[in-house]
């Protein structure tokens, strides 16, 4: 995904958390609305375990942002909104504008 697409955002999580079943539909809606040229990916890590290996995830949810095939941010836990917008916005004008 991260070699076939310019921007893409991982949203790692499982489904017994309950901050991720809130968080995850704000950050579609943002991508959508502000970001539209980011694709989400959904990642269960129940289901996918070697990808939490892989990306140094110990906590969910993480989001993970990645343009022109290079980590650009990265947020766990506790994560706003507002600032998520900011720091994408950056790079999104860099890369799309």
């Amino acid at each position: 995904m991260i070699e076939e697409n310019p921007a893409v955002c991982f949203y790692l999580s499982t489904p017994q958390c309950n901050v991720c079943k809130v968080l995850k539909p704000k950050v579609i809606d943002l991508l959508k609305s502000k970001f539209p040229q980011i694709k989400f990916i959904y990642v269960d890590l129940n289901d996918a375990k070697e990808i939490a290996g892989q990306l140094s995830v110990f906590a969910v949810p993480t989001i993970v942002i990645y343009f022109d095939r290079r980590e650009a941010l990265r947020a766990s836990r506790n994560i706003s909104i507002e600032q998520l917008s900011e720091q994408i916005e950056r790079y999104y004008k860099l890369m799309f504008e």
